[in-house]
């Protein structure tokens, strides 16, 4: 069993820019591919970006292509995503992810443990 903490959201205007960070238990954080969703008011949950178990690959939604950062510490069983130049449409409640059994992360069922999602809020 795997459990993940969010932290970091907040309420920030157009063009600034915001660090989540997911902290992670257990000691096997590293054999786990890692990722970031989001779900916009009366959206979908999305997918947003993911980190190889090495931190060596990295794969985004295009959508936050060329703006966010997504990134892992295994020695701090932590997984990070920098976001600049935040838009309205990325208001979101941001869920980290882990998946146990897979190369690659697009959707949820490609997700084997979920934390409970911090809340972003641009405000324009």
């Amino acid at each position: 069993q795997v459990q993940l903490v969010e932290s970091g959201g907040g309420l920030v205007q157009a063009g600034g820019s915001l660090r989540l960070s997911c902290a992670t238990s257990g000691s096997t954080f590293r054999s786990y591919l890692m990722g970031w969703f989001r779900q916009g008011p009366g959206k979908e949950r999305e997918f947003v970006a993911h980190v190889s178990r090495s931190g060596s690959s990295t794969y985004y939604a295009d959508s936050v292509k060329g703006r966010f950062t997504i990134s892992r510490d295994n020695t701090k069983n932590t997984v990070y995503l920098q976001m600049n130049s935040l838009k309205p449409e990325d208001t979101a409640v941001y869920y980290c992810a882990a998946g146990a059994r897979v190369l690659g992360m697009r959707t949820s069922s490609d997700v084997d443990y979920w934390g409970k999602g911090t809340l972003v809020t641009v405000s324009s």
